[in-house]
């Protein structure tokens, strides 16, 4: 029977080589790929002893060997542009070849420690990371799951009945039965099914499903970059606020002086009621635009209490002006993007899975071939069940081939295709993104560091210029309207230079999100479902 079963294989693959050839449109690949079955079906068949018969180890060395006949394409990864060097250089040196991000705890280049609290209980706490997490799990569960398909399926099972035959019954000598008989009947069954994965359908399907696993574990990295970068983001443009409501509160405490000189002086008769009122106005203003900014921060600081994990009402972030110096980062090159972004790898390992689907929808054009065997004990008294001579087995094997389908295999073929092809275009577009995003970040550094510099000579050309202007004004030569502009000029330089730092600091964190967090897909080569013993024997 398990030599008909080989021959049958063997004619079954010579028929139909013609068929696939014109499917794939790949004569040399198909060639090949029948080539290599027949070489491990004569191989097999060597083995076989002489007189043919220990048919269940020929069997297994058929299928062993068999087995090597994978449909499909093997993957590689497509190749990208890359740029030899960034086109925009940062505002600091370039970096040591040794130099690099911090791996995981890449907020500590800021030195600032409490954003390292922050982001420490944002990683054990944040429930955008936990869904990722799970899912992750489910990604594995599902690879398991995949994967089981390799192994034989062994079901059991007990059965009992008691029965009565009519006595009109005739037996096998066609006389009717003196009497109704009843009887018992115990079964205690064993079945032993096996898909043979001839063709590599399941192995291609594990395939995808571990790609996809590994695609999971580089979202979990992603998000976890996003939460943490986000983090770092709200909280430099709260401090950055922090150190703008400093320089209101700093405006109003000067103003207030200068309202008080401007009524001494119209209470004696120097100055008009113009002035007091040009001073009340810009006094009040500057109060109305602290106010607000508060506003401001208290939103950052409920993003903040959401992304650490704790409810807003019972949340607050100390005041505390920004008093932090932006970062030198290590940039690499434009190619390290590739292995470094968690995004970047999410896409490359779809792009994989996908790939091996396209073997997976191959394998449908290929027969299936299936094993069998059933053993147990049967008896019709129970305590004497389990004997030598009460036991039976049973072995078979089937091998099936869907000859038409309406088409069904050819869409399905054509789908995992189109889906492959979907999959490259998306990575080659997440790439070009990440290459965007890097420059925006280093051109952005390199504009706000100058402007950085041009703001403190603004500053201090406003403060000399509010000098003057008092000096003049209590000299009799010019009215007041001429320091309540150099005051305005003075607050808005001052603001303008604060924002600019926070600016820096945020660009800061974003060119560390487009550079990876110092993250490495190398990381991934060790999450992976592996096909073991234990695997085999689980329920």
């Amino acid at each position: 029977m398990i030599s008909g079963v080989v021959l049958f294989v063997v004619e079954l693959l010579r028929q139909e080589a013609k068929t696939i050839t014109e499917i794939f449109g790949h004569t040399t690949c198909v060639r090949a790929r029948l080539q290599s079955c027949r070489q491990s079906i004569k191989l097999c068949w060597a083995l076989i002893p002489v007189k043919r018969s220990f048919y269940p180890v020929t069997c297994s060395a058929f299928l062993f060997f068999l087995g090597g006949c994978a449909v499909g394409p093997n993957y590689h990864r497509p190749d990208v542009a890359t740029a030899p060097a960034w086109k925009e250089q940062p505002p600091w040196r370039a970096a040591n070849p040794k130099d690099s991000i911090p791996k995981g705890n890449w907020w500590t280049t800021f030195a600032d420690g409490e954003l390292d609290q922050y982001e420490t209980q944002a990683l054990k706490s944040n429930q955008t990371i936990e869904i990722a997490r799970y899912q992750l799990e489910q990604a594995r569960a599902s690879a398991r799951i995949t994967q089981s398909g390799l192994f034989p399926q062994l079901s059991a099972g007990v059965s009992a009945q008691r029965s009565q035959t009519s006595a009109g019954k005739p037996n096998t000598t066609g006389i009717h039965l003196a009497a109704p008989t009843t009887s018992n009947d115990f079964l205690i069954p064993f079945n032993l099914t096996w898909e043979a994965d001839v063709f590599g359908g399941v192995r291609r399907s594990v395939e995808s499903a571990n790609a996809t696993y590994q695609a999971s574990a580089a979202a979990l990295e992603n998000v976890r970059l996003v939460i943490t970068s986000e983090l770092a983001v709200d909280y430099f443009s709260l401090r950055e606020l922090d150190a703008e409501i400093a320089v209101l509160n700093s405006s109003v405490e000067y103003q207030n002086k200068s309202l008080t000189l401007v009524q001494n002086r119209h209470a004696g008769g120097i100055a008009s009621g113009l002035d007091v009122a040009q001073q009340e106005t810009l006094l009040n203003s500057t109060r109305t635009q602290a106010t607000l900014l508060r506003q401001q921060r208290a939103q950052f600081e409920h993003a903040i209490a959401a992304l650490v994990g704790v409810p807003a009402s019972t949340f607050s972030v100390p005041v505390k002006p920004l008093a932090l110096a932006p970062p030198a980062v290590p940039i690499g090159v434009p190619s390290d993007v590739l292995e470094r972004r968690p995004d970047v790898a999410q896409s490359e390992r779809q792009m994989a899975a996908q790939n091996a689907q396209i073997g997976v929808a191959k394998s449908a054009y290929y027969p299936g071939i299936n094993l069998s065997a059933g053993a147990g004990f049967e008896n019709t008294s129970l305590g004497s069940i389990i004997g030598a001579s009460t036991g039976f087995w049973a072995l078979g094997a089937n091998v099936a081939e869907t000859v038409l389908n309406g088409g069904k295999r050819r869409a399905q073929v054509d789908f995992a295709k189109s889906g492959y092809g979907a999959s490259v275009a998306t990575y080659r577009q997440t790439v070009l993104t990440a290459f965007q995003e890097v420059e925006d970040s280093l051109a952005g550094l390199g504009v706000l560091a100058e402007a950085a510099d041009t703001q403190q000579q603004a500053v201090g050309a406003a403060q000399r210029a509010l000098q003057i202007s008092n000096d003049r004004y209590t000299g009799g030569l010019v009215t007041y309207l001429d320091v309540i502009t150099a005051e305005q000029n003075l607050l808005d330089a001052q603001r303008l230079a604060t924002q600019i730092l926070g600016q820096r600091l945020v660009t800061s964190v974003n060119l560390v999100k487009a550079l990876g967090g110092g993250w490495d897909s190398s990381s991934l080569q060790a999450i992976h479902v592996k096909a073991t013993i234990k695997q085999a024997i689980e329920p």
